[in-house]
């Protein structure tokens, strides 16, 4: 039964094989090149792919408030995407106010669309106020700057993160 094997040296190993027709070693060459091929397809692509994730996610988001009304507390920021709209950020910061103004930079954004929502935080509780009516007592205002009777919306206020930092000026 021996002499029906036919020894075979592959990746510097040695394996027993039942003896091969002609036909089947150029099957089983041509099934090791369109193996290599896969391989290598699946190599590349898992290359481009993690070189997009690599230099997609390097982008910043600086928002500037430009009209507080006064220098009391701080600025709260929050940025949202659709999913997370209204609910819990992706990022979050606070910043002081100087002079009317009050800046944040959120860092290593994905490419995608996204809302910025802030508020005048004057008597540092870390929450915005609200009367009996439910109407807000201290500023508020979203990235877009269309601000309409009620909460803001995410297709009201959304931009876009491509290839290149965003600033965005938000006007209470």
């Amino acid at each position: 039964q021996l002499s029906n094997l036919l020894f075979l040296e592959h990746y510097h190993r040695c394996i027993f094989v039942p003896y091969l027709t002609s036909a089947e070693l150029i099957f089983s060459t041509n099934l090791k090149q369109e193996m290599m091929k896969i391989l290598a397809t699946i190599l590349t692509t898992t290359m481009i792919f993690v070189g997009s994730l690599l230099t997609s996610v390097n982008q910043e988001i600086t928002v500037t408030v430009v009209n507080a009304t006064t220098d009391n507390g701080k600025v709260s920021f929050a940025l949202y995407d659709q999913i997370t709209f209204m609910k819990t950020p992706l990022k979050g910061a606070s910043a002081k106010i100087i002079q009317g103004k009050s800046t944040v930079t959120f860092k290593n954004i994905a490419q995608g669309e996204y809302s910025v929502i802030c508020f005048h935080d004057k008597n540092n509780n870390g929450k915005i106020d609200f009367n009996e009516n439910g109407m807000p007592l201290e500023d508020y205002g979203a990235s877009n700057n269309n601000m309409d009777f009620g909460p803001p919306s995410f297709l009201d206020s959304k931009f876009s993160v491509i290839e290149e930092d965003v600033s965005l000026e938000i006007k209470f």
